[in-house]
């Protein structure tokens, strides 16, 4: 139960990778650029156009090299009130990264972020859902207030550790069942990702997880990209997943920062 009485929190969190996604993996043809220039020209409005339908509120995962792409398109997105989080530089995987470099591309997206949005972002999520060695301790150092990168839990938030010492870093959990990209992201080569299922198949895999989240009164958190589910087919499925979930009682939709503010109150009013 969240302290506003509702039931079960749901998250619609996307990852705005845009063309950092490919330009990451050094696949910069036209043809493969293009796919990322999509969910700017495409998914990113189509998003938005359904969300403000439904008065929803979401999160936005963005590396700073989408961000200065499309910057019109980011403050798009807070002027119609989602989160923006933190995703990296150009989509980098941060096991990949020295602490020093680490430092730095967490440095500039903060500060490419707040200067495009005016707001600090208080969250980040790993463009590689996985964490350095240097990671946890450097998102504490830089005063982020949850991380949405690891899997422990599938329902419930909880206190990030490193190496086996808590920290007041809020995991906001992730799980590539709840991810589109394992679903539907297709790619040929140079690794080949089967993609196309149908929407009816992850419908099916997504109402059920999501049930699992309102029984445990947790949250359901959902992890998308638009230039996969910017499609219209599966924009359609999600349109449907929603109705579904509103048909609950007691289901808030909300932002990563406002679930994680909300859980942070809960557990400060916890007896010691």
């Amino acid at each position: 139960m969240w302290s506003n009485g509702k039931k079960c929190a749901v998250i619609l969190s996307f990852d705005f990778d845009a063309e950092s996604l490919w330009a990451s993996k050094n696949l910069k043809t036209p043809s493969v650029m293009s796919r990322g220039e999509y969910g700017a020209r495409v998914g990113v409005p189509r998003i938005l156009s359904m969300l403000d339908g439904y008065g929803i509120r979401a999160t936005f995962f963005v590396p700073a090299e989408t961000a200065r792409r499309h910057t019109d398109l980011v403050r798009e997105i807070v002027a119609n009130g989602h989160e923006i989080g933190h995703h990296g530089n150009v989509h980098e995987n941060p096991v990949k990264l020295d602490r020093e470099r680490e430092a730095q591309i967490l440095a500039m997206g903060i500060e490419t972020l707040e200067k495009i949005t005016g707001q600090r972002p208080s969250g980040y999520r790993s463009p590689a859902w996985d964490l350095s060695d240097n990671s946890i301790r450097l998102l504490q150092q830089y005063e982020f207030v949850y991380d949405s990168s690891m899997m422990a839990d599938d329902f419930q938030l909880y206190f990030v550790k490193d190496k086996d010492q808590q920290t007041n870093l809020v995991e906001v959990p992730v799980s590539w069942e709840l991810d589109d990209a394992p679903h539907f992201l297709f790619q040929f080569a140079p690794v080949h990702y089967p993609g196309m299922s149908a929407p009816s198949k992850v419908y099916e895999i997504w109402a059920d997880e999501f049930e699992g989240a309102y029984n445990s009164g947790g949250a359901f958190i959902l992890t998308m990209h638009p230039q996969i589910s910017g499609r219209y087919h599966r924009l359609k499925m999600l349109k449907n997943l929603i109705d579904h979930m509103s048909g609950h009682p007691g289901v808030w939709f909300a932002t990563c920062s406002e679930v994680v503010d909300d859980w942070l109150k809960q557990q400060r009013a916890k007896p010691l």
